[in-house]
């Protein structure tokens, strides 16, 4: 079951979800606009490597908007912290941002049980496309789950910004010899 705005609006008073800052125009019929913050991360290699850590240039979105460019992978941030202990979140991308041709969160869209913080965004543009720092970019859904939860305690918990990829950690090595 997926809730509804109004019992967004009551979890969120009442603590069963957390969206900080909580906005009442922002609550839709089944879910919760979120907005785009204030920094993007991009990957300053050619090639970018699941089994390393990449580095990363951090760019601030300015008053005048920043121009995406095609072909290139932004990690943004949503500018509200969001998380549930109860329910399970769904991110995704607006439709009318999907008009401007921009991919939002296309790949990862679920969120765990017991994560709380901001939301790193994937953005990739067809064209060239100027985004704003606070402008709506994505909708969070909240979903009623059943059966025993196991809160996430992973390694982005707590997120404060974009966060590159840590897939590295998590790496095992077809053939490799362990330490």
């Amino acid at each position: 079951m997926i809730l509804t705005g109004p019992e967004i609006t009551a979890a969120a008073h009442d603590g069963r979800l957390t969206i900080s800052p909580f906005e009442s125009g922002q609550v839709n019929p089944n879910s919760y606009n979120v907005r785009l913050g204030p920094s993007l991360l991009t990957y300053t290699t050619a090639v970018i490597d699941a089994h390393r850590a990449n580095p990363t240039t951090t760019v601030k979105i300015g008053e005048d908007g920043y121009v995406l460019q095609p072909g290139e992978l932004y990690l943004g941030h949503t500018l509200e912290q969001v998380g549930s202990d109860t329910f399970v979140p769904l991110l995704f991308g607006r439709s009318s941002v999907g008009r401007l041709g921009l991919f939002v969160e296309i790949t990862a869209p679920i969120g765990d049980i017991g994560f709380h913080g901001q939301w790193t965004l994937m953005l990739s543009p067809i064209r060239p496309l100027r985004v704003y720092a606070g402008m709506k970019i994505g909708q969070i859904m909240f979903f009623v789950s059943t059966g025993d939860i196991d809160l996430y305690a992973g390694k982005y918990q707590a997120a404060d910004g974009p966060q590159p990829s840590r897939c590295w950690r998590d790496v095992t090595r077809v053939g490799a010899v362990a330490p």
